[in-house]
């Protein structure tokens, strides 16, 4: 995320939670987003832990932590236009990598699995939509333009251009991804245990409809 002064920051953040979020009426009115502050309060602890000072580093976004409800370890990575919708309950893991445009909703999490060490958190890729209560877990990687259904636990890489529902998680193919992304729909998502389904069914019909043939050619 590129460091801004403090007015160029508020500008910036109105234009995308007006984009997002169409109950903001007023730029005033960005100030009262819990997501303005705790990653305005990221952005200064980030650079105190790239500088190395790791104690003010944390001290600062624990205090932001509770002060908004959304706890960013200053040693995630972030890229610009990164939203939090309501955010009570988001934890950003230390290893984490966020790529631009990705919006999250409350409860979401970014964590570890508490097995590993080294790159223990996820990378989440561009145009990323995270739903609310989804925990994305361990050193995986989202790619590009993926939806996470609400409620999702996602523990496995998941490719470009997908939607991932259910626990554990489960891609849905061929799914208008991009466009759902960009109008922020986190309720109309496909079920593929529901698709699968279907199909059985399908098959199921088309089986009987072939014994049936048999049945009279064999009378």
């Amino acid at each position: 995320m590129k460091k801004k002064n403090f007015e160029e920051y508020k500008a910036e953040q109105f234009e995308l939670i007006k984009y997002r979020d169409p109950a903001i009426k007023i730029i005033e009115e960005v100030e009262l987003y819990p997501s303005f502050w705790a990653v305005w309060e990221y952005m200064k602890a980030h650079e105190l832990y790239l500088k190395g000072d790791f104690y003010e580093a944390r001290k600062l976004s624990q205090k932001a932590a509770r002060e908004t409800g959304i706890e960013i370890h200053p040693g995630a990575q972030i890229g610009e236009q990164f939203f939090v919708d309501h955010g009570h309950g988001v934890v950003i893991g230390e290893t984490t990598v966020i790529g631009d445009c990705v919006t999250l909703y409350q409860g979401v999490t970014l964590g570890g699995t508490g097995k590993e060490h080294g790159k223990r958190h996820p990378t989440v890729g561009n145009n990323v939509l995270i739903g609310a209560g989804a925990k994305v877990l361990g050193s995986i990687t989202i790619g590009d333009n993926v939806k996470v259904g609400a409620g999702s636990v996602v523990i496995n890489d998941i490719p470009s251009d997908t939607t991932v529902v259910g626990i554990p998680g489960r891609v849905v193919k061929g799914a208008n991804v991009k466009k759902e992304v960009e109008n922020l729909d986190q309720v109309d998502i496909p079920d593929p245990i529901e698709v699968e389904i279907d199909e059985l069914r399908k098959e199921n019909e088309d089986l009987k409809k072939r014994i049936e043939r048999l049945e009279k050619l064999l009378k």
